[in-house]
This record gives structure tokens, C-alpha cells and sequence, in this order.
């Protein structure tokens, strides 16, 4: 069997527009900022062989600091990030080593992944083709039509997904030519490989590896350190 490699993509080039103008990329976690702490959850992984960010274009030098200072030697580049994610996920995928054979794409925003879930989730991606993080929704989920309750889903069967989620080259590169071949733009990365069919294994995760997007975030994620 073909040795297992992988290039991560970590997504920040997000605008934050719900962060009251606080970048949370740059904000410390326990002194470590946010980016910072997302490389470092792929740098001691065997199989992560380069990590690629991609981000806003005045926050690229700012990235290059993060991961000299913080000794992420496998930091590749960070490029700039397009208008949509797909985009940005896309810019950074240009830049990996076309000899690996798995991409993980990781949002910046989630600092507290486990390295461990991680190295499941390449495991399983390697027997399955892809897999994805994700934890069984907690709440009762109803689906809505015109402001009506329609029906009330299985939650057995409910995921929330997270990241990394990761792929076998071949299926991310049929996925985003199958969405730009028919000018599609998808807000997650396994959307692309549901696309064109693949079939994505469910890594269970763990609850602290949330994606902070408004202040509350940050609230619950140092608590969450506080607790490791």
C-alpha cells in the first residue's frame, strides 16, 4: 500500500463580520492565537507532510509570523483567499505537492481539534476514500417550511460536521472541477465530494472542537482550555 501523505489547508481568510470587528484569527487562546493553534494541531502528524493557509491579503504576513514563531515547520505558504470558501480552499490547493495523496482542509476557526481525531479521520479517509468530523446533534431538529414546523427529524441519524474533513486527491480535484464546470459554489468541502458521488465516512469527534464564529465562541473555547 502506497504510503499515506497529506496536505492541510487551513481556511482563515474569512471576513469575521460577526466578531464586532475582532479578527479571530489573531485572538489568543491561553497565549497561543487562534491560526497559530490550528497549525500547530497538524504539524506533529506523521502524515501531514506541508500545511497551506489561506487568508485575507493583509493578514498573510501576520500568518508567516504565526508559524515561525510558533515553530510550524511543515508551514508551507499562505495565500490570499477568494470571495467564497470554495475559493479560498481552492487558492490554497494550487500550492500543495501534487505527489500527496490526501488533502485535509481545516477551518482556522476551530483551534481546539484533537490531533487524535485527526489521525483517525486520515485513517478512515484512507480505507473509506474521504471522512469528516462530526458529533451527533444534541437538540431536537425540526424542519421548517414558511415559518411552519413540517416535520421533526431523526436526531439518531444527525450529524453536526466538522473539520478537518479529508480526501483522496483524485475526489477533491473531480469535485471542484464538477462545481466549476457547472458554476457551483459550495459552503463545505464534502459537498464537493458528494457531487460526484463519493461516499464520505463519519469520524466521531468531540464537542470542544467548535468553530468560533462571535465572541461567545471565544468565551466558551477558554473555557474549554481551562479543562484539557
Amino acid at each position: 500500500m502506497n504510503e499515506i501523505t497529506v496536505s492541510a489547508i487551513i481556511a482563515c481568510a474569512g471576513s469575521s463580520t460577526r466578531m464586532n470587528g475582532v479578527n479571530k484569527q489573531l485572538w489568543e487562546l491561553d497565549g497561543i492565537p487562534v491560526a497559530a493553534r490550528s497549525m500547530l494541531a497538524f504539524e506533529g502528524i506523521e502524515q501531514v507532510t506541508e500545511i497551506i493557509v489561506s487568508a485575507r491579503e493583509q493578514d498573510i504576513p501576520l500568518i508567516e509570523e504565526l508559524a515561525e514563531k510558533h515553530g510550524i515547520t511543515k508551514f508551507k505558504c499562505a495565500v490570499k483567499g477568494g470571495e467564497t470558501r470554495q475559493q479560498s480552499v481552492f487558492a490554497a490547493f494550487m500550492k500543495t505537492d501534487k505527489a500527496t495523496r490526501f488533502i485535509a482542509v481545516h477551518d482556522g476557526a476551530r483551534p481546539l481539534v484533537d490531533p487524535e481525531h485527526i489521525k483517525k479521520c486520515i485513517k478512515d479517509a484512507s480505507v473509506f476514500g474521504g471522512a469528516v468530523l462530526g458529533v451527533p446533534v444534541k437538540d431536537t431538529i425540526k424542519l421548517v417550511d414558511g415559518g411552519m414546523i413540517a416535520d421533526t427529524l431523526d436526531r439518531r441519524k444527525l450529524y453536526s460536521i466538522q473539520t478537518p474533513q479529508i480526501f483522496r486527491r483524485d475526489i477533491y480535484v473531480k469535485g471542484i472541477n464538477f462545481a466549476q464546470d457547472n458554476e457551483l459554489d459550495f459552503t463545505d468541502d464534502c459537498q464537493l465530494a458528494e457531487a460526484v458521488g463519493a461516499k464520505i465516512n463519519l469520524t466521531v469527534s468531540d464537542y470542544r472542537n467548535i468553530k468560533i464564529t462571535t465572541p461567545e465562541d471565544l468565551a466558551v473555547a477558554e473555557v474549554f482550555l481551562k479543562n484539557i
